[in-house]
């Protein structure tokens, strides 16, 4: 059920959301400090209060198992259905409540408390395909896909191959013209959730592509029930093992023109620009998951040291310890706070700023890993112990550092652009001039 307090508009800081989204996602605009929103209003706190239900009530019990046994989280994508937890950010007129990146951060975060393998089955629909196809699809395509995501049917999306990992544009994969219409020959590796998913939004080689290069690179909407598909393996993991990794094959599958999300144009990177920007989405939520792990750490570690004695003291009486904990809250909370800026400045509707978007996954992943860690170093060898939540949060984080983007990547991202000339939002920055 839906939480009784959600509205199709409400206001936050005097500022009006409407929550039906556009067709193609408008340019972020200027959002001032006092408009990013550091709690949650009446509306949000519902969203909240019912996503923390269902993570403590139907997945925190599950999700050592799901780790243990690598085996597919069934029950919680099923108790994200009955919860319609999946309909967040789908338009209404598709079967959703046509929210944006806040609300999605929120129930991203508190699946991730408890489980970031859950919270990713999400992802897969709050910021991956279905959004896109809201976004920048034609009609036939949202009609066919967004009422099933609605629905909690899982998308997945194929960009990795095996010798085309952050360098998208060294993929092979391409469209033989065919007809009206053309053929798809590709294999894509770490498809997440793959074979599992109803269908695959595919980044591709347009005729005409120039190999090596971002020119003539777009992507289509592949029925995975479609003959010439089959999931050729999957991996095993450190973490993340509650949701499989894939490779899909596709071999001579037809492609329709209504298939086609973005054109690759040969004469230019115009179509690899576009999927780029939109991966924004997916990097906020990476970011978001990111958050819930690091907070359920902590908050698992600060239970644990006011209740283990060492003699006739606490843990949480040892003031080296309490430093832990500071430093640990401290690093997450700033982290939180790039990643707001960068939620509000999509807009509903729109698409968070590269920039803000890669300093908050940046920010985001690094806390996540130092919170989990020093987890675990409170815990001792209790937490070093499968048998306690925060060692499994460590694994699956560290896997979040790659996905979406690697650290690295986004360093190099933020890096390039701030030495020519680009700035953050914000009045903070001196112009450089260029």
């Amino acid at each position: 059920m839906r939480p009784s307090g959600l509205r199709v508009i409400f206001a936050d800081n005097d500022v009006r959301f409407v929550l039906r989204p556009p067709p193609r996602a408008p340019l972020a605009r200027r959002v001032t400090v006092e408009q990013i929103p550091l709690c949650d209003d009446e509306d949000r706190a519902a969203l909240r209060k019912l996503a923390r239900d269902v993570a403590e009530r139907d997945i925190a019990p599950h999700a050592a198992g799901w780790d243990e046994t690598e085996e597919f989280a069934g029950e919680s994508l099923e108790a994200l259905r009955r919860a319609d937890l999946f309909t967040v950010t789908v338009g209404e007129e598709y079967g959703g409540m046509g929210m944006g990146d806040v609300e999605a951060a929120i129930v991203l975060e508190e699946l991730a408390r408890v489980d970031v393998s859950s919270a990713i089955l999400a992802q897969l629909v709050f910021n991956g395909p279905p959004r896109a196809i809201e976004h920048l699809g034609n009609e036939r395509l949202r009609r066919t896909w967004l009422p099933q995501a609605a629905a909690g049917e899982l998308f997945c999306i194929g960009i990795t191959e095996p010798d085309a990992g952050s360098a998208a544009t060294s993929m092979r994969a391409h469209l033989v013209p065919e007809g009206d219409g053309w053929r798809l020959e590709a294999y894509k590796n770490y498809v997440t959730g793959g074979h599992k998913a109803v269908a695959c939004l595919v980044w591709c080689r347009f005729p005409g592509s120039e190999a090596g290069t971002g020119k003539g690179i777009g992507a289509v909407v592949v029925d995975l029930s479609k003959p010439g598909v089959s999931v050729a393996g999957t991996h095993r993991k450190m973490g993340l093992r509650g949701c499989t990794e894939a490779e899909l094959a596709f071999d001579g599958v037809r492609i329709d023109p209504e298939d086609v999300l973005v054109a690759g144009d040969p004469a230019d990177n115009s179509g690899l620009k576009t999927l780029l920007a939109h991966i924004n989405h997916e990097r906020c939520g990476n970011a978001a998951m990111c958050v819930g792990a690091a907070q359920g750490a902590l908050e698992y570690a600060i239970e644990y040291m006011q209740s283990r004695k060492v003699g006739s003291r606490t843990l949480a009486e040892l003031q080296g310890l309490q430093w832990k904990i500071a430093d640990m809250s401290v690093e997450l909370e700033g982290a939180r706070l790039l990643l707001q800026r960068a939620l509000v400045l999509a807009r509903v509707g729109g698409t968070p700023p590269a920039l803000e978007s890669a300093m908050a996954k940046i920010a985001c992943n690094l806390a996540a890993k130092k919170v989990c860690d020093e987890a675990i170093q409170l815990l001792g060898g209790y937490g070093y112990s499968r048998e306690y939540p925060v060692e499994r949060a460590y694994r699956d984080v560290r896997g979040l550092c790659i996905g979406a983007g690697t650290v690295e990547v986004q360093r190099n991202f933020v890096g390039t652009s701030l030495l020519s000339g680009r700035n953050p939002s914000g009045d903070h920055w001196k112009a450089s001039g260029r």
